[in-house]
This record gives C-alpha cells, structure tokens and sequence, in this order.
C-alpha cells in the first residue's frame, strides 16, 4: 500500500499500523493476540466500507489524483504484450504527455494510447503532468489513423487535468489539434473504447475521448473544468472546489445517471492505487467485452451509433 495518505484515509491507516504492531510482537510466538488482531482486523474491514462507500466527490477527484495510482503505462503492462511504442506527430516533436502504440491482449492486436503523467518531479517535467501540447494530439491521431488503415481497434486511456494551456501551445494550434482529433475520430471505421482512468479533465480529455464505449472508473472523475477553476470562476475562491466538485457532477455514477458514459468500472476498495494488479483486471475484462461486442458490429452501423451517441448527449434528460 502506499505511503501517502489522504486525510479521510487516516483513521484506517491508525487501525492497519495497530494491526501489524499486534502481528510483529506475536510473530515469536510468545504471546497469544490472535483473538485481538481477529477483532480489529473485523473492525478494519468495517471502517474500509463504511468510509470508501461514502465518499464525496471531491475525495473521489483526490483519490483520482493519487501519486501511486495506476498510469497508462502501468495498464499497458499489466494487460497487454508486446507493446510497440510510436513517437512523434512528424510535425514538432515527440509529446511525452502522450504516449502509445501497438500491443496484444490475449493475442489480439489493438493501438493504445494515452496520457501519461510521471512519479516524480523530473518526470512529471518531462510529461508535463500529463497535460499534452498540440503536437500530442496529433500524435494520437496519427496513430489512429494508423490503425484504422490496418482495420486494428483502438484503447483510449484518459487522465489529464487538461490540456496544456501555455504561449507556445496555443500558437502551434492547441484548439484546433483538439477539433480536428474530434471530427476524425468520429470517422474511423474501427471499434474504440474509452477509459478514464484518473483526471478527465476538459479538452484535454475529449481529444482523445470520442468512442463507441466509454468507461470511467469508480475513483475517476470526467469534467468539462477542474474543481478549483470552477470554484475560482463562480465564487472567486478556490477553497470551494469541494462545493464545486458536487455541482459538476463529475464521478461515475453521476455521469452514468446523465447518460454520458456506458459505465462504471468497479476499483478495488480504497482505489486502484491499493490493489493495482485487480484494477488492472476489471480493465481488461471490460476491454475484452467491449471488443467482442464491438467487432460484431457492420463498420458502416458502427459510424452511425457512434455518431447518434454523441449528437443524443445534451438534448434530453436520461
């Protein structure tokens, strides 16, 4: 588990390190504490439950956030094999932000792609906290197009808080190079699967999030803005961003009750930081269902539930 704990997560961190002190003096066996860890350890499944199955918004984006939560490579390596990375939109240069290529999942060949943020300050500069420039976006289109050439289907991994919204992003095209992954996705002819997999935030997250299924997990989150810009614009002070958080409706089942996702994708209790391997496998099943039910699919139909998947969002309550 990881060392870096949130604040509504500290009552069970206090029970875990009363447990495993209680285990370290009864290791030797000269002292009998099997009823006692017994009864906390009941009383720490207890609390688990009660504090992750009532969680806010904001603490969902927090957990979303997370420095040891699962990235896009991690998925990758976790649920898929000879893995090919592509570089470069042969315009700029190689955006670290976003990364991809071509792999296997259980023998089947896909093109994956995503953001990609680092686990430290260094790579956190190199991938620019996961916030592509213009040269990202074209990169995964790119590789897109790429795959739809070779009839391959397409895995997107969303979690950026944005796309970058710098000097020299916005002079190399950063809206257009969004606009235009729109407008082409929508064009490719094979199956594509979306999955948020942390921060969905804005542009960013919709330049590669146009799909014929959309999955965000139970601890991410999908917004048009973030929580403290929201909470700066409407009350000037971004200490609302909880009060934001709620008014967004931006978790899981807030997007799947408004119909503007397929579904929710389960976490293991606590977050997919806690128990990354069982993540990793409720992707993978879901990925494997999508794609089976997706290629059974006319390319020309596909078009056009895609297409009416997207104009329906908005123009009517679910």
């Amino acid at each position: 588990m990881s060392s870096i704990v949130l604040d509504f997560e500290r009552p069970i961190l206090e029970l875990e390190r009363k447990i495993n002190e209680l285990k370290s003096l009864a290791s030797d066996g000269s002292i009998d504490l099997e009823e006692e860890i017994k009864t906390l350890e009941t009383r720490l499944e207890k609390l688990k439950k009660e504090v992750f199955g009532s969680l806010t918004p904001w603490q969902r984006v927090q957990i979303a956030r997370h420095p040891k939560r699962p990235y896009t490579t991690d998925y990758i390596s976790m649920t898929m094999m000879d893995f090919v990375e592509i570089h470069g939109d042969r315009m700029f240069s190689d955006d670290k932000a976003m990364i991809g290529g071509f792999a296997k999942i259980d023998g089947e060949k896909v093109l994956v792609l995503g953001h990609q943020k680092g686990r430290d300050t260094k790579e956190n500069l190199m991938r620019n906290f996961g916030s592509a420039h213009p040269e990202g976006y074209r990169k995964a289109i790119r590789m897109m197009e790429l795959a739809d050439k070779f009839d391959i289907p397409i895995i997107a991994f969303i979690d950026t808080p944005g796309a970058y919204p710098g000097i020299g992003a916005e002079e190399r095209g950063q809206a257009n190079s969004i606009a235009y992954n729109l407008r082409e996705m929508m064009l490719l002819k094979v199956p594509i699967i979306v999955i948020v997999i942390g921060e969905g935030g804005s542009g960013g997250a919709l330049g590669i999030g146009i799909g014929d299924r959309v999955y965000v997990m139970e601890n991410a989150y999908y917004s048009v803005i973030s929580p403290e810009g929201c909470a700066a614009i409407l009350w000037k002070d971004r200490l609302k961003a909880p009060q934001a958080a709620e008014e967004l409706k931006l978790t899981a089942k807030d997007l799947l009750n408004l119909g503007l996702i397929d579904e929710e994708i389960q976490e293991p209790l606590g977050g997919a930081h806690r128990d990354p391997e069982k993540a990793a496998q409720a992707i993978k099943k879901i990925i494997k269902k999508a794609l089976k039910e997706l290629k059974a699919i006319p390319k020309e139909e596909l078009l056009k539930l895609r297409y009416e998947k997207f104009r329906k969002i908005g123009s009517a309550s679910p």
